[in-house]
């Protein structure tokens, strides 16, 4: 079951499902450089805040824009490898749109050698494979 922490507040479309240690995200819009840092600010203090390490998992397919910066891109891929200190997990992004795809690409690239794996898809039924939880939790939910 899914439920709500305060925190998420801060990050709309966001969702922590204990049962299956996963973070899910499903931005909507258009992403900035101000709401990937709102996204790495709340992933931040959950790894602080709850004692079982958690995949993560973010679905582009809601964004209508892309204004993200690949300077931006790189600080935040490195502001994360130094600052994950846990034990390995997964970040899967679906992106079936080339441009977000090649956004996820670009930071899974920047990402290798640190302790979250990060893999891109095409298909959520392969991104819940790979991190083991059913499809349905990967799948946009209505939005309270």
């Amino acid at each position: 079951m899914a439920f709500s922490i305060p925190s998420l507040r801060a990050v709309p479309h966001a969702r922590y499902h204990a049962e299956a240690s996963l973070v899910t995200w499903h931005p909507q819009g258009i992403l900035d450089d101000e709401m990937a840092d709102r996204m790495v600010d709340f992933i931040e203090m959950e790894e602080r805040e709850i004692l079982t390490p958690f995949n993560r998992y973010v679905d582009y397919n809601g964004l209508v824009e892309i204004r993200l910066t690949v300077a931006h891109t790189f600080n935040i891929a490195q502001r994360r490898r130094a600052r994950y200190s846990g034990p390995p997990v997964k970040g899967a992004f679906f992106a079936s749109w080339v441009m977000a795809a090649g956004f996820a690409r670009l930071y899974a690239d920047f990402m290798q050698a640190g302790l979250i794996d990060v893999q891109v898809f095409e298909r959520r039924e392969d991104a819940a494979r790979w991190l083991g939880v059913p499809t349905s939790l990967l799948l946009p939910t209505t939005w309270e």
